[in-house]
């Protein structure tokens, strides 16, 4: 088993950008974001649907990186909130540089067990709930002439897994929404690309997670162990940065599991 690497330093790459984060209190990527965003040097906003866990959120990001975020509750699912956090954004921010389509909801059910409400709240969230922040990002990025987004998918939008056709589902709409936001936008100087992580591991995800399947997953990734958050966001960050100005319409997958 390889241990994770040393937490990288700050160089600067977000310097001067300003980033719109959704689902991003709690432990798991987004507030990982979050940290590393405002590491380098990025103006941050962060938003989630937990209104005390995001209060909680920019008082540790402050804590930690000296930086305060600005933030707003949002709900993606609705469209009122989608549009209110978009203009808040501008307002707070001055303008949206950087999307970070964070906000996603998983579950485990069989097919043949699942009800049609449990399918759609997953969809919903994941799916649609990216394409309603995506389409609001792309109508202030496009004009501009300038902007990156960067969805978080997962490899399950590539690989089978028993009693999660919903989330899969979902993810592999994530990385479709992607390319095709990407083509769309490309003319305007727009990027969109994703990242697809396999497994990182937080407090969250060990809570609705059996032991035994996170040792099983574990045990299939390359370095013997699941991702850190902060492994995830650095190439949030890198598809977010200037580094990455001639990418678009990319899924990078951040996994060290082969089949």
């Amino acid at each position: 088993m390889s241990g994770a690497p040393d937490y990288p330093k700050p160089c600067g790459m977000l310097a001067g950008k300003t980033v719109l984060i959704t689902a991003a209190a709690g432990t798991g990527i987004g507030f990982a974001t979050a940290r590393r965003c405002a590491e380098e040097g990025a103006t941050v906003m962060i938003s989630d649907s937990h209104e005390r866990r995001l209060g909680g959120a920019v008082e540790e990001l402050e804590r930690i990186s000296g930086r305060r975020a600005a933030s707003l509750r949002c709900d993606v699912t609705r469209e009122d909130d989608v549009q209110e956090l978009c203009g808040a954004a501008i307002r707070e921010l001055g303008r949206i540089d950087v999307l970070v389509n964070n906000a996603g909801l998983g579950g485990t059910a069989a097919i043949v067990d699942m009800p049609d409400d449990e399918w759609q709240k997953v969809l919903d969230v994941t799916l649609t709930g990216t394409f309603r922040m995506t389409r609001a990002a792309l109508r202030h990025m496009l004009p501009r002439g300038s902007g990156a987004i960067v969805n978080n998918a997962s490899v399950l939008g590539w690989r089978a897994q028993a009693g999660q056709a919903h989330y899969a589902a979902a993810k592999a709409g994530v990385m479709a929404l992607t390319r095709c936001a990407a083509i769309e936008a490309a003319r305007s100087g727009v990027r969109v690309n994703a990242v697809a992580p396999s497994l990182a591991l937080h407090p969250f995800l060990e809570k609705v997670t059996s032991p035994e399947l996170l040792a099983e997953l574990a045990r299939r990734e390359a370095f013997g162990r699941a991702a850190e958050p902060w492994e995830v966001a650095n190439v949030i960050v890198f598809l977010a940065s200037d580094y990455a100005g001639y990418l678009t319409g990319e899924v990078i997958a951040v996994s060290s599991q082969h089949p």
